[in-house]
């Protein structure tokens, strides 16, 4: 499951980047247990879900401010590029949830991972 915050600073190349990491990541664990194989070598699918509140900053007050989170005309544009991009240039099968919606997802997580990946911080 990748769950996608866009940001108002957010570009096609961001995406593009963003797209390229989580296809190749290495998180799935290996003959070893070692985690040393990307979706695309384990043959696996994403789930992506479009999540705005991932840009909540909390410092000031009690109510989170989502300022930094790019308006629907920006992100869903963004957004549909992250998926077509899985899709076509990584041959990534994927399912996504409907942007904007208030859907229930379920995880499952396996292992104490959970990774934070941000364009802006491409260390």
């Amino acid at each position: 499951m990748v769950l996608v915050g866009v940001e108002d600073a957010d570009t096609f190349d961001d995406v593009q980047w963003l797209a390229s990491k989580t296809a190749q990541m290495r998180i799935f664990s290996d003959d070893q247990g070692k985690m040393n194989l990307s979706v695309i070598d384990v043959m696996g699918e994403v789930l992506v879900i479009s999540q705005f509140t991932l840009f909540a900053q909390t410092a000031k007050g009690n109510r989170p401010s989502f300022i930094r989170s790019a308006r629907p005309e920006t992100a869903i544009p963004l957004y549909e590029k992250f998926i077509e991009t899985l899709r076509s240039a990584w041959k990534l099968q994927v399912t996504t949830g409907e942007f904007g919606a208030d859907m229930d997802v379920e995880l499952v997580n396996h292992g104490p991972v959970t990774i934070t990946i941000d364009s802006k911080n491409r260390e």
